[in-house]
């Protein structure tokens, strides 16, 4: 996403796991894309329709995505709560105050649900009860912080991004909790005690979710730089650069989380491009350029295909794993997409920052249908032009930082869907920023 305010400001979480390291954990987890290689697949049917089954609201915004496990939705909100909501019903079973916003994804182990909030705090709850097992207090949660951010005034000062919409979602494997954090460390955890095991520091905040395979954990940083460590040790096995923007700080950074499928590793940046490495050397096996617009949402890998969406350009991409042609591509009348697609089937599922998830087929390469929220149906018609692109300059009044804060702030108000969908028995449930969680059949 290429942001510049002065011409308009144009801006804009299963599949299960056995885990055979311990016997506390030798049963199955649930983590944000599916499992530890984030490939973000769901071995499940099709979702038929896009009709409402049921939605529950929070007093906040649903940025995260969902976790389910045993029946039973795992999900914080930026008002302050995580929540365990019944799947079949919709109705709370219990919820935890964590006493600051929450926008990572959980997951859950062994009976315990892990998560991040903005408190500085990693807390693990027991899944049944919702009761806090232990915390562990990272040097303190913030967002990227860059001079002449996006070209807003006065240009001179720092402000935090925006758009660093995430915080870090934890992903559990050995017996050994990872995540990163905004002190611009990656941490490994004992998924048991919350131990510290080790922590690796990054030159910015971390704030991708790790994907482990092979026994590698792989996530970048905001410091440009994407990195392959020893699950075990923490020590780096390679880093790989990639673009910097030292004078508006747009075109940097890495949110997008990885996703590791047959010896490669598939990841988008900020930088404008989407990136495929080596699993194990980090050598560079094509880039694809995005002409400016960011790659935000992490991809899916399946059968030698990769899908990943856009931000300004609000393309879906299908593309071939090997060489990174595309096969097809749709596009979405300029609104971002920051939520990362779920497949399963031969659709996949996405949402965007207009306020829709849609359903796609991947066969057909067309929109199979698209659900509305709340959210959108509300306040959209305020923030869109005539012909269905996004109105910025109904949300973005000047150049000044403070602008571009409340503007921000403005276009999630069309019950933007940052979070990503999570698929399961013709069931499709994500968040959205009208505060709901929907499950759509």
């Amino acid at each position: 996403m290429k942001i510049s305010i002065a011409a308009g400001a144009r801006c804009a979480l299963w599949i299960f796991l056995p885990l055979l390291c311990c016997f506390c954990f030798a049963q199955n987890t649930t983590t944000f894309r599916g499992g530890p290689d984030h490939t973000g697949v769901y071995n499940t049917s099709v979702v038929p329709a896009g009709k409402i089954r049921w939605k529950f609201s929070t007093a906040g915004r649903v940025i995260a995505t969902p976790a389910l496990s045993d029946g039973v939705l795992f999900i914080g909100s930026t008002d302050g709560n995580f929540y365990a909501i019944d799947a079949q019903t919709g109705l709370q079973k219990w919820k935890f105050p964590a006493g600051a916003r929450i926008s990572s994804s959980a997951a859950v182990a062994g009976g315990v649900v892990y998560f991040v909030s903005y408190s500085g705090s990693f807390l693990a709850l027991d899944a049944a009860t919702g009761k806090l097992k232990w915390k562990f207090a990272t040097g303190g949660e913030r967002r990227f912080t860059a001079k002449h951010l996006h070209g807003s005034l006065p240009a001179a000062e720092s402000g935090p991004d925006p758009f660093d919409t995430y915080l870090s979602s934890p992903t559990v494997w050995n017996g050994i909790v990872y995540f990163g954090s905004g002190d611009g460390n990656i941490y490994a955890l004992d998924a048991v005690s919350g131990a510290l095991k080790w922590k690796h520091g990054t030159g910015d905040v971390v704030h991708a979710s790790p994907a482990i395979a092979d026994g590698m954990v792989f996530v970048g940083s905001w410091d440009s730089y994407f990195y392959a460590l020893d699950a075990a040790t923490g020590e780096v096995r390679w880093q790989f650069k990639t673009g910097e923007d030292p004078d508006i700080h747009n075109q940097v950074g890495i949110q997008s989380s990885a996703a590791v499928a047959d010896g490669m590793v598939y990841f988008g940046c900020r930088d404008s491009n989407f990136y495929a490495l080596d699993e194990k050397t980090g050598e560079k096996r094509w880039a694809f350029n995005n002409k400016g617009s960011w790659v935000v949402g992490s991809p899916a890998v399946r059968a030698g295909k990769i899908y990943f969406a856009t931000s300004d350009t609000a393309l879906f991409y299908e593309m071939d794993a090997k060489s990174g042609m595309p096969v097809f591509s749709l596009e979405f009348k300029k609104w971002p997409l920051f939520s990362s697609p779920a497949i399963a089937g031969n659709v996949a599922y996405i949402g965007s920052n207009e306020g829709k998830l849609r359903a796609i087929d991947l066969t057909g390469q067309k929109v199979a249908w698209t659900f509305q929220t709340d959210g959108s149906r509300d306040n959209g018609a305020a923030l869109t032009n005539a012909d269905g692109t996004p109105n910025y300059e109904a949300a973005f009044k000047d150049d000044f930082y403070d602008a571009l804060v409340v503007g921000a702030d403005r276009m999630l108000s069309v019950g933007a869907v940052l979070s990503s969908p999570v698929v399961a028995d013709g069931v499709v449930y994500f968040g959205s920023a009208d505060g709901n969680v929907y499950a759509l059949k």
